[in-house]
């Protein structure tokens, strides 16, 4: 195990392109830390910085205490894991674990007990004889980090190992790489976009925009304080209803709703973008009689089983700050409504249908607010505080 510490690191490609722009960041020993956002954040080139695959062009990667910034990559003592899985096709599977220790020539019967080790811990016993055309993509990939852990390095870093999967094999993957980290504590780096994956395997979670860290906390500290319209819109899914609203008269108003505000969780008055997760709504027959009620009309409704996603038409203009488009990944939102298309996630008894009228009860107390010029999150206020 080791800390891995990023003291102001920039990389900056020919052309003048700043691809990571003054990155501080500690990873704790036996850490797992996500690193999260849209395509072109920057996230994979600082992986690479840290693995020494990336010359850094300004700041220090230090790793266990020690300064690493321009030691090759072999001589930092790390193991990656990458979105291909790298296999030697005319090796079996046993030889594919082994190669590693075999060039830097650790003695046989270490090879040959370190990759009996792994291949019990990996459930690969029974395909140690097999070459990877005869595994499936699943099983490839737990060759693939087989063939990092057997080295037993000071930290893995791992960039979207689990993009080539489907989407069932991945969430297997998932619990069995944070199964995996639970057993060997070892430091752990892992990128993705897939906001799902990073709040599901990260002990923290770093979400990246322009080559910067926008926020670096616990997954459930993110999701219930974004520091930022960008995390806000990011981290969620289905995605937190955001709308350029007013706070007037202890009143949230947008789209002709006028929702009372709660008096010791007053915003400061004025414009604000206001964010409503999709479970901060409810079908009104089955919610608590003294939340405030909104009347809407039903565009679609998802059933899934354990809950239900009903999405209705809010008469209002969608937020056009770059950072929810880029949240988005730059893509123009199209739909079929005018104004905005608000999801809300109601329990699936409710009597929603398309095209007909819902009353939905809404939680005021669960609102988030962002400053609509700076996008930077407001903290709500008692309201003796507010008028002080």
């Amino acid at each position: 195990m080791a800390e891995i510490v990023l003291d102001n690191v920039t990389k900056v490609f020919a052309g003048g392109v700043v691809a990571v722009d003054g990155v501080s960041l500690a990873i704790g020993s036996g850490e797992f830390l996500v690193l999260v956002g849209p395509s072109g954040c920057g996230k994979s080139t600082l992986l690479r910085m840290i693995a020494g695959l990336e010359e850094t062009s300004e700041g220090t990667v230090s790793i266990g205490g020690r300064d690493v910034t321009d030691l090759p990559p072999r001589e930092r003592d790390i193991a990656m894991v990458f979105q291909s899985y790298a296999l030697y096709p005319h090796m079996t599977v046993r030889a594919n674990l082994g190669y590693g220790l075999k060039v830097r020539k650790t003695p046989k019967r270490e090879i040959e007990e370190r990759v009996a080790t792994v291949a019990e811990l990996l459930g690969l016993e029974s395909l140690l004889d097999r070459r990877p055309a005869a595994l499936s993509g699943g099983q490839r990939q737990r060759v693939a980090m087989g063939r990092a852990i057997v080295r037993h390095p000071a930290a893995f870093l791992m960039d979207e190992p689990l993009s080539n999967l489907d989407a069932k094999l991945r969430v297997s993957m998932r619990a069995q790489l944070a199964a995996l980290h639970a057993r060997l504590d070892t430091t752990t780096i892992y990128v993705t976009h897939d906001q799902i994956e990073a709040m599901t395997l990260g002990q923290r979670v770093a979400v990246m925009r322009d080559g910067r860290i926008q926020q670096v906390d616990t997954p459930q500290a993110l999701y219930a304080k974004p520091a930022n319209l960008f995390v806000a819109a990011f981290i969620g899914s289905p995605a937190m209803n955001l709308v350029d609203a007013d706070v007037v008269d202890g009143e949230l108003r947008f789209g002709g709703y006028a929702i009372p505000l709660p008096a010791d969780a007053m915003p400061p008055a004025g414009r604000v973008v206001a964010g409503l997760r999709p479970e901060t709504f409810e079908d009104g027959a089955f919610a608590e009689p003294a939340l405030p009620r909104i009347d809407v009309k039903v565009e679609v409704v998802e059933e899934l089983g354990a809950d239900t996603h009903v999405l209705f038409a809010v008469a209002a203009p969608r937020v056009e700050a770059s950072e929810v488009r880029e949240a988005a990944g730059d893509e123009e939102v199209v739909t079929a409504v005018e104004g905005s298309l608000f999801t809300a996630r109601v329990a699936p008894g409710t009597a929603a249908r398309p095209g007909l009228p819902l009353r939905l009860a809404v939680d005021p107390a669960r609102f988030h607010y962002f400053d609509p010029q700076t996008g930077l999150r407001l903290e709500p206020q008692p309201a003796a505080a507010v008028v002080a």
